[in-house]
């Protein structure tokens, strides 16, 4: 990238021509799976703005991703991808069903993925793309086949890691050449978009700035909790014990984060008074959330459901369309990155 720099003008397309090149974009913006709103009709539109739109598998049996593939091709013809989670037990029979719809890039998250599926993938023809956390994994992924990586850092809303997004574009960045590196975790400006460009990504990918989209189907009651937000207001679940391990989940704080540390303490006392063994007690535990992200996204629950959201929350003012936002970004990003190239120049 520094080289690039030094050899002539830097535009927004040169900075990100390997991620478009990759994705088959005009702009290497990737939305961010997000279940429950990154559905056909949000995907399809990030695609038609430009961008990269990607399905949110989750729980879906195959035959519903079926559906939800075709109907997302109904709605555009731009390139789209899917967002399959490596422990779901139909893994195989999905990626089946990306590869029959001529999806041309699978995105692999919630775990480490098998260097089977991702020769499954690539044997029919398709681009996979798998998540990061480490400098390390993302060195042995790129060995078992992966296309391209995300690192995502813990600022991002759902499930996260333990490191922030600018450690770990530091940390892997400068490391990872063989393949585009899209990077994910609080972004919400162009700017941000061309600091990573410069630091050697390929691409970025957002989520939280979508959710107040026009086309998200999120209810309004959720959006109008999104637009509200501050950055400090989208919080990490709370382990009350090790004993009891919750995967950290980024959300805004409401009356069923309250409930949820609550029911911990209740179903933790209920193992010490040996009303229940450790495992029913771990499972009791981790079934609260169950259908809570429904509840908040789909029925404006959001005093007592899951209301997942990034620390760029702060940042969402409002409820615009899908291109707005994405020409928004590239218009930022396109802005910050003239404005270094004559800094360099007058310097």
């Amino acid at each position: 990238m520094d080289k690039m720099m030094k050899n002539g003008p830097q535009t927004i397309e040169m900075a990100w021509k390997r991620g478009c090149d990759f994705l088959g974009t005009k702009y290497a913006i990737m939305g961010g799976a997000m279940s429950w709103v990154s559905e056909r009709n949000l995907v399809a539109a990030i695609s038609n703005a430009g961008g990269f739109g990607v399905i949110a598998c989750g729980a879906m049996t195959p035959e519903m991703l079926d559906a939800e593939i075709k109907g997302t091709q109904a709605l555009t013809k731009k390139p789209f991808g899917v967002n399959l989670i490596t422990m779901h037990p139909d893994l195989d029979k999905l990626v089946d069903t990306c590869l029959a719809n001529d999806i041309g890039h699978v995105v692999l998250a919630g775990g480490v993925p098998s260097k089977e599926t991702i020769s499954k993938i690539k044997e029919g023809g398709a681009k996979t793309i798998c998540f990061a956390p480490i400098l390390a994994l993302a060195k042995k992924l790129i060995r078992t086949g992966a296309d391209a990586l995300v690192i995502e850092g813990m600022e991002a809303g759902g499930h996260i890691g333990p490191v922030s997004t600018s450690v770990l574009a530091q940390e892997i960045l400068p490391h990872i050449t063989e393949v585009p590196v899209f990077v994910a975790g609080g972004i919400g400006r162009g700017e941000a978009i061309t600091n990573y460009l410069r630091m050697g990504a390929s691409g970025c990918q957002l989520g939280t700035m979508f959710v107040c989209a026009h086309e998200s189907i999120a209810h309004p009651d959720f959006k109008k909790a999104f637009i509200r937000a501050n950055a400090r207001d989208a919080v990490t679940t709370v382990q009350v014990d090790p004993l009891f391990p919750v995967i950290p989940v980024r959300a805004l704080n409401n009356e069923g984060g309250k409930k949820f540390i609550e029911t911990q303490h209740a179903v933790i006392a209920k193992y010490k008074s040996g009303e229940l063994d450790l495992e029913a007690a771990q499972l009791e535990i981790e079934h609260f959330w169950a259908g809570a992200l429904r509840r908040a996204v789909i029925d404006g629950d959001v005093e007592f459901g899951s209301v997942m959201a990034g620390q760029s929350v702060g940042m969402v003012k409002k409820e615009q369309s899908t291109t707005e936002i994405v020409e928004e970004l590239v218009a930022q990003a396109r802005a910050a990155l003239a404005g270094s190239e004559v800094e360099r120049n007058t310097s």
